[in-house]
């Protein structure tokens, strides 16, 4: 250990001496190690690179089978079971064919096997985003001369119109139907919004999720919820309606169900109201037995047995125009290339999709990984998930990410691995392959009545609001304000309005943090808030200002404002005062006023050390986060209107990088005497050395 050439700081017998730092190379050398060790290429770079970027060939190679595998097999059997009705429900929501969901289950579930960092995460349809791309399908189709009110042609012609879709997908955008049109627009916005997150994950961006706070997102989840809600009654009545857009939307469309409530059809109401009961009942029921529950019970899937075979055999869609899921074809489309004219259209919307996938992503697998005591990779998981929305593009899927139902559901069926999603994806190529024909007599009321119950959890969020305002009314207001946007505007701008308030919210939480007047606890060496705390000590002659925030530009009149008005004394215009010319007080900035009778101040400078009543102001530094240019001018400018009056300024329990910014900034000149006479490693220290220093001066002045 080499001791520097500055003056090491001293306190009760404690010596600290300063490390000579490393000398740094300069930036163009830099560079050049960087990119030298990025060019770089061996064999274990080139594996190391392999498995970062493909996690599941490092975590195969581990895997217990004896331990994992009836776990994973048991968690992607259930998960999958869950998963096919729910796709095949959500692709109402994003206003596709239901085979689409399909293809995005399977795809998300293999891709997120091999890039994922998490154990525990299920990546596939989410409802929040499967409502995002059918808000910019129903308007690229009103565009294009559709009509989004209608989800799809009749049932009976299903099948051709998915045949046609697939003929003119290779032929071009001429004879392009509406469903053919609404693929290529999910699956644009798709593409782009993956390719979003794969450069975010890149450019190592993982950090920017963590921008939209817990409060932003629950109410992004409530206000989107009541949107999903709004927009599946239309199925669960058997009504048409104009499917709305833009500003108002939600308001919009319960005008319209109100007015065409009298045209509702009877088999589909009843139909809701049967499955909704059923559904609901079955919910609490878990939810109440879940510990006794090994495997949770798969209640939609019973549902739409049921329903799909009532619906058959009383030929419900026959004899009461009740509507039906219709054709659900089997096998694969042949691969295409998404519309970059459509990509161009959408490279907006797909913002929005792009962070709130990579948000909730991100959270729930840390959230996962943070029970289950392992770690995650930000940045790798905006790798898998981007890869989940671009690669299936090609393959006629639309947008993904994490859902906190299913992998709750998958933890506690006792998933170990991603393995379980390949058992998951198995489950779905089956349908795909073989039973998905047998859904075409399946409701719609009944698929929107899923839909419905899954958005359970979030609008019970609502009972959370007043806790979280008793906890934190700024974070409270942030959960308000999304939700009311989401709800009343529409869900980007919720967004947008959540995103802008959580920053300002921060902004002004630095921008007037506490600040308060410390005193001595007892006989202790320990100070704290005299407002807050009875039977404090308060030190004569000594002020002790803490600051609970970083000082900066944004907040520097505020402390002055918070110093001056708790001390009594406006040093800055007391001192402007004497030092104004012919001033009777104006006897050199530093000199000391003590020996001064009161008749000899002028009285227009009467707020004078004297009269305030302390010598000494001391700065408890421990909150201090940082110093900026504007902070650093604001404690120099502070310490030269305090000597002009002469009362000395002290700093104590300066952070590293607070004494760094202070030698750099030349508040530690040699002129202003040692540095261990300027900090102090303790409140209780600096008020110690300032009655010591007091009392010199005034032995100083009796010797005069």
């Amino acid at each position: 250990m080499e001791a520097s050439p500055e003056p090491p700081l001293q306190g009760r017998g404690l010596v600290l001496v300063r490390r000579q730092p490393p000398a740094s190379k300069g930036l163009l050398e830099t560079l050049k190690a960087r990119l030298w060790q990025s060019c770089t290429c061996s064999v274990p770079r080139a594996q190391a690179l392999v498995q970062d970027l493909v996690p599941a060939t490092r975590w195969l190679r581990e895997y217990r089978p004896r331990e994992d595998l009836a776990g994973d097999i048991m968690s992607g059997l259930v998960i999958g079971i869950i998963l096919v009705p729910q796709a095949i429900a959500y692709s109402l929501l994003a206003g596709l064919q239901p085979i689409y969901s399909l293809y995005t289950s399977f795809f998300a579930n293999l891709i997120y096997f091999l890039m994922g960092t998490s154990r525990h995460v299920n990546v596939g349809i989410f409802s929040l985003l499967c409502l995002m791309v059918g808000q910019v399908v129903d308007r690229e189709l009103q565009l294009a001369g559709f009509d989004p009110s209608q989800d799809s042609l009749r049932p009976e012609d299903n099948s051709s119109a998915l045949n046609s879709s697939t003929t003119s997908l290779v032929l071009g955008p001429q004879g392009c139907g509406r469903d053919c049109h609404a693929i290529r627009i999910a699956t644009a916005l798709t593409l782009v919004a993956g390719i979003y997150q794969v450069l975010m994950g890149i450019l190592r961006l993982g950090f920017v999720s963590t921008y939209l706070s817990q409060p932003l997102l629950d109410g992004f989840a409530m206000g989107a919820s009541v949107t999903i809600l709004t927009s599946q009654l239309r199925h669960m009545l058997g009504v048409r309606v104009p499917r709305h857009q833009g500003p108002g939307m939600v308001i919009s469309t319960w005008l319209s169900l109100l007015h065409s409530l009298g045209q509702a059809n009877l088999c589909d109401v009843a139909t809701s109201a049967v499955c909704l009961g059923v559904l609901l009942a079955a919910k609490e029921l878990s939810d109440r037995c879940r510990h006794r529950l090994k495997v949770p019970l798969p209640t939609e899937l019973l549902v739409i047995v049921v329903a799909t075979l009532v619906s058959h055999f009383g030929q419900l869609h026959r004899r009461f125009g009740s509507s039906v899921a219709g054709d659900i074809p089997t096998g694969f489309v042949a691969p295409q290339v998404p519309d970059p004219r459509l990509m161009q259209r959408v490279a907006l919307d797909a913002v929005s999709l792009a962070l709130v996938g990579s948000a909730f992503s991100i959270s729930l697998a840390e959230m996962f990984a943070r029970s289950h005591g392992y770690s995650i990779r930000a940045n790798q998981e905006l790798l898998a998930v981007g890869c989940c929305n671009v690669l299936p593009a090609f393959f006629h899927c639309f947008a993904t990410s994490a859902a906190l139902s299913k992998s709750l559901v998958k933890t506690a069926t006792g998933c170990r691995t991603q393995l379980s999603s390949v058992v998951s994806a198995a489950v779905v190529l089956l349908v795909l392959l073989v039973l998905a024909p047998l859904f075409w007599d399946l409701q719609r009321s009944v698929l929107a009545c899923i839909i419905v119950v899954s958005l359970r959890g979030a609008l019970r969020k609502v009972r959370d609001l007043p806790r979280l305002w008793r906890l934190s009314p700024v974070d409270a207001l942030v959960w308000g304000a999304t939700a009311a946007t989401c709800v009343l505007v529409t869900t980007e701008a919720g967004l947008l309005a959540g995103v802008l308030l959580s920053l300002l919210s921060l902004a002004g939480r630095t921008q007037r943090p506490r600040a308060a007047l410390l005193a001595r606890i007892g006989d202790s060496a320990f100070y704290e808030d005299a407002t807050e705390f009875e039977g404090l000590v308060p030190q004569p002659g000594v002020q002790v200002f803490r600051f609970a925030g970083p000082l900066y530009y944004a907040n520097k009149d505020f402390f002055l404002r918070s110093l001056y008005g708790l001390t009594g004394l406006d040093a800055g215009r007391s001192a402007a005062m004497r030092r104004e010319p012919g001033s009777e007080g104006a006897g050199g900035e530093g000199g000391p006023v003590h020996g001064k009778a009161p008749g000899s101040v002028n009285s227009r400078v009467r707020l004078v050390p004297v009269a305030a009543g302390f010598h000494t102001v001391v700065i408890d530094c421990a909150p201090l986060l940082f110093l900026d240019v504007a902070g650093m001018a604001t404690l120099q400018d502070l310490r030269r209107d305090y000597q002009a009056l002469g009362v000395t300024l002290l700093l104590a329990c300066c952070s590293p990088s607070v004494r760094d910014a202070l030698r750099r900034g030349g508040f530690l000149a040699e002129d202003q005497g040692p540095e261990e006479e300027q900090l102090f490693p303790s409140v209780h220290s600096a008020v110690e050395a300032a009655h010591a220093r007091h009392g010199e001066l005034m032995v100083a002045d009796s010797a005069l």
